[in-house]
């Protein structure tokens, strides 16, 4: 069982399981282009939600979705499943690659054998493409890795059900109808008016812009409320969660603004052009607050209360997110 699968490098998995298996059905959109029309940026601050028993921040919406919007927008349909027995999971697998279908799956991240051991940590929502299976081996295209890599038959399930936050049990999404024509421009519209909803109208603080105003207000409180140990390791945690992942702080500011541009010469917009350069510029911020924040965890910050200042660098982002999903909803009518 050797599917003919095109594997593409990408910056992030789900995005880049989409395109791929997108790319795999002649349908030929850009990495960014998935992200805008799945509407991938998003912001969330979730006390309640706690991986290592701190909260979890997270900038995209839950795994999955991304992909699941995305299909539906260009009238890609996909089918979904999860198996409470491990056997029947790896046996639907072996179907649907008999049938020459290549299988989307989400797995484990920290018993992936083939990714350097610096990078494997409890994350249980990374993609990737099974293609095939030689040898009793399985084809896997991960869309992080520069190339197409393998998995054993025990490996393979081993991942398919880590345990854990977001335990993937099993689950595996296949194509079931590939449209004939997609509506581009009607999709980059429903992929921008969907995230500027969510980043703005959504009425729970711990969302969007009022989540990352949120999220600075709780920062201000850490060192007092937490003591200097804890609180390093409960901001050590967003910005692991920005940078390393999978969920996409700088890097997803970064790939919105390409999808604003690829989006300016689709539907003859000059202003997403220049909102784009803005939302690039916000993603330059996020990595400010990333490297400052990196500072204060390793205790090499020279900044003064350095707590209340990277709060203060939130409410700025805050403020100029806020102002560019204004002009897109003033935009995209």
């Amino acid at each position: 069982m050797d599917i003919d699968f095109k594997h593409a490098q990408s910056a992030h998995c789900e995005n880049g399981v989409t395109s791929n298996l997108l790319k795999h059905y002649n349908i030929n959109l850009s990495e960014p282009m998935i992200f805008g029309i799945g509407s991938g940026l998003f912001f969330s601050y979730l006390p309640f939600l706690k991986v290592n028993h701190i909260p979890v921040t997270t900038f995209r919406p839950l795994p999955g979705v991304i992909f699941k919007r995305a299909a539906k927008r260009i009238g890609f349909k996909i089918k979904s499943k999860r198996f409470s027995d491990p056997k029947e999971a790896m046996d639907a697998l072996d179907e649907k690659l008999e049938q020459g279908i290549p299988v989307g799956m989400l797995v484990g991240v920290y018993h992936l054998t083939y990714f350097p051991k610096p990078y494997r940590f409890h994350f249980n929502a990374h993609n990737l493409v099974v293609y095939g299976k030689k040898d009793g081996n399985y084809l896997i295209s991960d869309p992080i890795m520069e190339t197409y890599t393998t998995l054993t038959y025990k490996e393979l399930q081993r991942v398919r059900y880590a345990k854990g936050v977001f335990a993937p049990k099993g689950h595996m999404y296949w194509a079931e109808k590939i449209p004939q024509q997609i509506n581009l421009e009607k999709a980059i519209v429903e992929g921008i008016k969907k995230t500027a909803k969510d980043m703005l109208k959504i009425p729970i603080p711990l969302f969007g812009v009022k989540g990352i105003r949120y999220l600075a207000s709780q920062v201000r409180k850490y060192p007092n409320k937490l003591g200097d140990r804890k609180a390093a390791q409960y901001l050590g945690q967003i910005v692991r969660s920005q940078e390393e992942i999978g969920t996409g702080g700088a890097g997803f500011r970064f790939m919105f603004a390409a999808f604003l541009q690829e989006a300016s010469d689709i539907l003859k917009m000059p202003k997403l052009h220049d909102l784009a350069l803005e939302m690039t510029a916000i993603g330059d911020l996020w990595r400010e607050f990333a490297v400052d924040t990196a500072r204060i965890v390793k205790a090499r910050t020279k900044i003064n209360d350095p707590y209340q200042g990277v709060a203060n660098m939130l409410l700025v982002i805050a403020d100029r997110e806020k102002k560019v999903y204004e002009d897109l909803r003033n935009l995209i009518k």
